[in-house]
């Protein structure tokens, strides 16, 4: 076998530490603005990697080593910014904990992950307190707090972050890593089970920080304003922290505050022009610019992912000026792994043809990803079959495994996600359904998110969730339960009419339950698995009395 002669470029590798650097250096002036403790917090990029400097220089005091896991529960804000890149940096792994999971799935993951320190938010010190004895093997709790003494976690001292940082000087250089290394540790949300570990290596996360940043992801340059609202504990904010630190854009952390009234603030004090997040947030914005008569100054695109996004915010949107586009992504991809955005053969659309086609799409594959949907003996599926299966990705920056596990994930090289999903002749994909959340109803399957994206539509409608209940006859049909929007008295008659026509009769729901509020999961997404503990016999029950 024949030896391919290697090149005569450079070797450098691929490090966070040399974004953050690369921003301070080419985009010093630049500014990062956070909202904390009810203000703001504004710095340069220069700043931000003095700081993160002295974090691991404070780590390392502390008695930090390379590999060790340390824990954050924090929101987007500076502080946790600094973390991000002070703890890879050193070469040690920040495990962003999602504080939003149950305190006994924060236990389980502190546990499984043998995080040695934990630094979190002043706003978690009553849950940390309830948990801190039974996570045994952490050494050190930091508090992203200004100095103070004597706090405790029943009876576990607890060190102030601002007080610990304030005895470094910054003097240090970044340590030349192996890029293949352990940067970044996230826990899915657990609503299947026990939260599974998921690492991202800084080579991983680099490349995907240049893939979001191209122009049919972020299309970010030094010129934007990026305001990441999807969490920094959820996949790494889906890497715009990143790919603005790589593009020198303007970084805006809004903090825990996500109203439609502090957003709008936000995005016109600070002349925001991208951002991200799950679609019930940018719901709460939209209904804000609504209800008062606003217009948006300088936003110009938002993607969305984690849940479909309802046709009508698409329109909403649009005729505020400001462009809705869907992306698609999980947290065993460091999210976003496919973007709704037009070929060159579809430049002649107009906006509302894209509106209707492309943007109502999960994506295409992400520059360095691949898709594909494979039937039940694993065969690949055609594109433009019309025909859905299995979706499964590859990507640099995809797992092979899940953490602490031997086996690999991987079937044939590609990592199955879950998702039911029809790909077409251009490489768009459509997300029928999560495979377990898909109805199998008489021997068809019937897709709940088509009947969600109609349903959310209807006025007075809020949320929708289309979940399976079982049925003597038909093995499962589809239940909808409705979240009405404050003074809507919307009714089962009203819902189900605006359905007709819209899809086929076998698969409309036999009922629609109202309920006060949807549970969502930790990443804001419908919770599911809680609406098919409370509603699956639902149909069984109610053909009971009658």
């Amino acid at each position: 076998m024949t030896t391919a002669p290697l090149s005569c470029s450079m070797e450098m590798p691929m490090l966070l530490s040399t974004l953050l650097h690369g921003a301070a250096r080419h985009h010093r002036k630049t500014e990062i603005m956070s909202v904390i403790d009810g203000g703001t917090h504004r710095y340069t990029y220069a700043e931000c990697e003095q700081r993160a400097r002295k974090v691991a220089q404070m780590l390392l005091a502390q008695g930090a080593q390379q590999g060790d896991r340390i824990a954050t529960l924090a929101w987007n804000d500076h502080r946790h910014l600094e973390l991000y890149f002070g703890v890879s940096g050193m070469g040690a792994i920040c495990h962003t904990v999602n504080p939003r999971l149950f305190a006994e799935q924060i236990v389980h993951i502190v546990n499984h992950a043998q995080d040695r320190f934990v630094v979190f938010s002043p706003d978690f010190l009553p849950l940390l307190s309830s948990i801190a004895q039974k996570c045994p093997g952490v050494e050190k709790w930091i508090m992203l707090a200004e100095p103070g003494d004597g706090l405790e976690l029943n009876g576990i001292a607890v060190a102030g972050f601002e007080a610990l940082l304030a005895r470094q000087d910054g003097i240090y250089d970044w340590p030349e890593l192996d890029e293949r290394s352990a940067a970044f540790l996230c826990y899915t949300s657990g609503t299947t089970g026990l939260p599974k570990g998921v690492e991202y290596s800084h080579r991983a996360t680099v490349l995907h920080a240049y893939a979001c940043a191209l122009p049919d992801a972020h299309n970010l340059s030094a010129r934007d304003v990026v305001m990441p609202v999807v969490p920094m504990f959820h996949a790494n904010a889906w890497e715009a922290p990143f790919s603005a630190t790589l593009t020198g854009a303007k970084l805006v952390l809004p903090g825990d505050r996500l109203d439609g009234e502090s957003l709008h603030r936000l995005v016109e004090q600070e002349g925001v022009t991208f951002s991200i997040g799950v679609p019930t947030v940018w719901f709460t914005l939209l209904r804000h610019l609504q209800q008062h008569g606003l217009r948006l100054r300088t936003l110009r695109r938002l993607l969305l992912g984690g849940a479909a996004t309802p046709p009508a915010m698409i329109e909403g949107f649009a005729q505020l000026g400001v462009e809705i586009y869907q992306g698609w992504g999980m947290t065993e991809t460091a999210a976003l792994t496919t973007c709704a955005r037009p070929l060159h053969h579809q430049t002649r659309l107009s906006d509302a043809e894209l509106r209707k086609t492309i943007f109502r799409t999960a994506g295409r594959a992400a520059a360095g990803a691949d898709i594909r949907v494979v039937d039940r003996e694993g065969r690949e599926i055609a594109w433009g079959s019309g025909i859905a299966g299995d979706l499964q990705v590859r990507a640099p920056w995809a797992i092979a495994r899940y953490y602490g596990a031997a086996e690999s994930a991987l079937q044939d090289g590609w990592l199955p996600t879950g998702d039911i999903a029809e790909i077409d002749d251009d490489g768009f994909m459509r997300l029928m359904d999560r495979s377990k959340d898909v109805i199998k109803s008489g021997g068809e399957w019937i897709s709940s998110v088509e009947i969600e994206n109609i349903a959310a539509n209807v006025q007075g409608v809020h949320l929708a969730a289309c979940i399976a209940a079982a049925h003597p006859r038909w093995g499962e049909r589809p239940l909808l339960v409705v979240q009405r929007k404050p003074g809507s008295s919307v009714s089962e008659q009203e819902v189900l009419a605006e359905l007709e026509g819209k899809i086929v009769r076998w698969s409309l729901p036999n009922a629609v339950v109202f309920i006060d509020e949807m549970p969502l999961t930790a990443t804001g997404k419908l919770f599911k698995l809680r609406l098919r503990e409370r509603y699956g016999n639902y149909l069984m029950e109610r053909m009971q009395t009658a």
